[in-house]
């Protein structure tokens, strides 16, 4: 299917209207649904599922725009593009909404029962996943709704029993008691991620806790008074001379009464403190492993909510920090706290009930990590390993690898994967298996589920029909070809994902991890709720279009590099956008109808014409190296500087000479190079830009139904000139000089002045002469003397380009000691030049490196700059002779 060009476009570049409609009609024509009967190479991505919680942020809006670049790119380069969406049912997140929810209606979930809360959850889901989807239809993300997935769907369901069974079977997960994060707000264990770590204002508290034998006291500091309660030792280094004759001894914990053991450990710090710590093996996971290694008993002396239970004797009842209170008042009139020392410290919060989280001891079901870690480890010394981009973050992977501890899976909640254990009524036996024993009535199914975070471990094979390993879409589509996320989730998301893709498919789940940073607010902070900086992507897009907001967050870092929101950067891509948009147009009203079918290159080319299709074959070489290297920065900027500069600037002012001219064949070839350059231009822009492409290409003379599923550009030898683009170079220097020129004396092109150019050789006057065209209409001298060893008029300025040197005769306007100030500035300038580029050629690492064709640009660069620095001296000894 071809068309000719459509001239209806709007005269204002209006983002809202133009992609209004557009992703349903996308939609519609399967543009983006994966082709498995095609026998095209397979790329696939699997989006990072957002929590079903509701609003995306700009770190979203940042993660899903790569995903989209890339997967746009594969399938206009030939590929079965699968992008796959799917969402995470976010246990604890989603649970605290649904249950705020219900105490507005004035109930609770344990008024519902189980049952009928994880209904009343399911239809929140229903209703919050479509606030998504608008949000994803809004960013114009190009994914394959036909195989979208949930954490929690029948599938991925099946997939984590298997998991969870396989590892149990294997030894590989376990349940025991260990001190985990608790959050006594929601009443759940939580992962390290959903910990918030905030500095406020606390205090060390200064004991001595007496010795039992009445011969001294020994003195200890705590932030967290209220845990003594549980103190089971008293822990000091075995080397502290201070403390070797304490070894052994017992003292008396101040309120309770007990004695407790002084014990030596290699864990202590002889110099923080006193060097002696109160241990606290069910409060605090340092102690916990301390507690194991002298076999410690476990004092937990608060309930799941955050109060202190019956072993905090009088205390009972009170919330942990109103005990803190009343023990630190009890202690100081026992003569025990002898000192409170203010002390701003690092304190973790839930990040879903903003509460102090608890560390504290519980039994929970842990997955054994070292065997899992250790073949994560050696994938990364063999051929197939998970390759990070940038690769630095491969070692922060591999660190955490090294140093794992067992991961806590269990979660006291009632919405997510519950766990497939089941007790014995009276033996307490247990069962793991895909369902209940026979005799079901005699058991008891464990009342917690699974951490979100187990679930989405097994996001890239889990979503592909895994256990099946016969599974058609399975064996083509996994495993995947990239991740892309955030650098701060590497440890909680991307190394379980490697682990378990390992265990469970022999392979790893990707074969490329794109790290990205944070988007940060202007002033570098981080965007947070709190601190009501943060950006609503929807509120951008309403304002300045998705094309902006994707191309800002797509152009606006390097792999890895945290991203600062600006919304002057975003007004600029607009402008950016609306300079595309008044380009075509131009471009479109003057094709005079032209078809696709009649755009023809063949004939002869006017050196504009030579020098936009060469620079145009570069950029699509450029574009595409960087971004198979995922410089997506680098690729913003080869394809700004050749929009704005070249073909805007340049090209589209020096087509109209043709356009408004008289010679019918020159006017065909610019319409003909016009409607080329344009039409790989938006396909290139394409990923980076959809909405605006596919308006213009549609207006365009072009092939086929969408820009969507157009070929991905491809240099042609054929139309690459670099003679005649040297040539366009030099042009484009005379006129800027000429421009320069003008502007530092204050006179305008539209006052005539003569122009003198001395050429350094017959075959550089030839091309002026052939193209005086254009010196005369951009630069409209009152005469254009072009020759060899012109000698400048008197009072002139000057300036010296590759090849040639200019001259101005500006008589009344020209100060010779401001020109030859002016000149002192340009001759240090090439002067600079000059050594740089001799000190690279003279350095043999470079030398002996560097491949002949760069060696041969660094010394055509010598002797271009030489050939400068000598005009301008010499241009200066005339002024000084004058």
């Amino acid at each position: 299917m071809s068309t000719e060009n459509n001239t209806s476009m709007p005269t204002k570049y209006d983002p809202q209207t133009i992609e209004a409609g557009r992703y349903e009609w996308w939609l519609k024509g399967k543009y983006f649904e994966a082709q498995p009967e095609s026998d095209k190479t397979p790329y696939t991505i699997v989006i990072p599922p957002p929590n079903v919680t509701g609003k995306l942020h700009l770190g979203h809006a940042w993660d899903t725009t790569l995903q989209d670049i890339m997967t746009r790119m594969k399938r206009m380069q030939g590929y079965d593009a699968l992008w796959l969406p799917g969402m995470d049912h976010a246990g604890i997140a989603t649970q605290a909404r649904v249950e705020a929810k219900l105490r507005e209606e004035g109930t609770t979930r344990y008024d519902l029962g189980r049952e009928k809360f994880v209904e009343e959850t399911w239809k929140w889901k229903d209703e919050y996943a479509g606030h998504i989807r608008s949000q994803w239809a809004k960013l114009g993300l190009g994914l394959d709704y036909t195989r979208e997935r949930f954490t929690l769907d029948e599938g991925l369901s099946k997939a984590v029993q298997e998991v969870f069974v396989k590892l149990y079977n294997k030894g590989l997960i376990y349940r025991g008691e260990y001190i985990i994060n608790w959050d006594p707000a929601t009443k759940t264990a939580i992962s390290d991620i959903e910990v918030i770590h905030k500095d406020i204002q606390g205090a060390f508290y200064h004991m001595r806790y007496p010795l039992a034998d009445g011969t001294g006291s020994i003195e200890i500091a705590t932030t967290r008074p209220e845990t003594m309660l549980g103190d089971t030792a008293v822990a000091v280094h075995p080397e502290d001379e201070r403390y070797k004759h304490l070894i052994g001894k017992t003292v008396k914990l101040p309120i309770v009464g007990r004695e407790i053991p002084i014990i030596a450990d290699d864990y202590v710090d002889m110099e923080f403190g006193s060097g002696a710590v109160k241990i606290t093996p069910a409060h605090d996971p340092n102690d916990f492993e301390i507690g194991n290694r002298h076999n410690l008993p476990r004092v937990l002396v608060m309930n799941e909510d955050g109060s202190m239970n019956k072993l905090a004797g009088k205390y009972e009842g009170m919330d942990r920090f109103e005990c803190r209170k009343e023990i630190v008042k009890d202690l100081q009139e026992m003569a025990v706290l002898f000192n409170i020392e203010e002390h701003n410290h690092s304190v973790g919060h839930s990040e879903r009930s903003g509460a102090v989280v608890e560390p504290y001891l519980s039994t929970q079901w842990f997955v054994k990590m070292q065997p899992l870690a250790d073949e994560a480890i050696k994938l990364q010394e063999a051929e197939g390993k998970v390759n990070f981009v940038p690769d630095r973050f491969e070692k922060t992977y591999l660190t955490w690898m090294e140093n794992v501890h067992d991961w806590c899976i269990s979660r006291q909640l009632w919405w997510g994967h519950r766990i497939p254990a089941w007790y014995h009524n009276e033996t307490g036996e247990i069962h793991v298996g895909h369902e209940a024993p026979a005799d079901s009535e005699n058991w008891s199914q464990d009342n917690d589920v699974l951490d979100t975070w187990f679930s989405s471990a097994l996001w890239p094979f889990s979503t592909m029909g895994w256990p099946d390993l016969d599974n058609e879409e399975f064996k083509r589509y996994y495993p995947t070809d990239a991740l892309v996320t955030g650098y701060d989730i590497i440890f909680f998301w991307v190394s379980r994902m490697i682990f378990q893709g390992i265990e469970f498919t022999e392979q790893r789940p990707f074969k490329d991890v794109l790290i990205h940073g944070l988007v940060r607010a202007e002033d570098g902070r981080k965007m947070s709720k709190s601190l009501g900086n943060g950006v609503d992507p929807m509120d951008v897009i309403e304002k300045y279009g998705a094309d902006a907001l994707r191309y800002f967050l797509s152009t606006g870092s390097s792999p890895g590099q945290d991203l600062r929101y600006s919304t002057e950067k975003v007004e600029a891509i607009w402008n950016f956008a609306n300079k595309i948009w008044n380009a075509s147009r131009f471009a479109l009203m003057n094709m005079d109808g032209m078809t696709y079918e009649e755009i023809d290159l063949t004939g002869e080319k006017s050196v504009a014409d030579a020098w936009i299709l060469t620079r145009l074959n570069e950029t699509i070489d450029q574009v595409t190296k960087l971004a198979d290297r995922y410089e997506f920065g680098e690729v913003g900027r080869a394809l700004y500087n050749f929009i704005w500069d070249d073909f805007c600037d340049w090209y589209i002012e020096m087509a109209k000479l043709p356009l408004y001219g008289e010679d019918e064949t020159a006017k065909k070839m610019t319409r003909s190079v016009l409607a080329y350059v344009l039409d790989n231009t938006m396909r290139l822009l394409h990923p980076f830009m959809p909405f605006i492409t596919e308006e213009i290409w549609q207006n365009l003379p072009h092939e086929g139904e969408s820009i969507t599923i157009a070929a991905w550009p491809i240099a042609d030898p054929a139309l690459t000139d670099k003679t005649r683009a040297t040539d366009m170079k030099l042009l484009m220097d005379i006129i800027r000089a000429v421009r320069n020129i003008r502007a530092e004396v204050n006179t305008p092109l539209s006052k005539k002045v003569p122009l003198y150019i001395s050429a350094k050789d017959d075959a550089t006057v030839a091309v002026l002469e052939a193209n005086r065209s254009y010196i005369e209409r951009f630069c409209n001298p009152e005469t254009l003397t072009l020759g060899n060893n012109i000698t400048a008029p008197g009072k002139s300025m000057s300036a010296v380009v590759t090849g040639a040197e200019l001259f101005l005769p500006l008589e009344g306007l020209l100060n010779i000691d401001e020109e030859l100030a002016r000149l002192t500035k340009e001759l240090a300038k090439w002067q600079g030049e000059v050594k740089r580029v001799q000190g690279k050629l003279s350095n043999e690492r470079f030398m002996s490196k560097a491949p002949e064709a760069v060696v041969a640009e660094e010394r055509a660069k010598e002797s271009d700059y030489l050939e400068k620095y000598a005009a301008v001296e010499r241009r200066m000894q005339e002024l000084k002779e004058i």
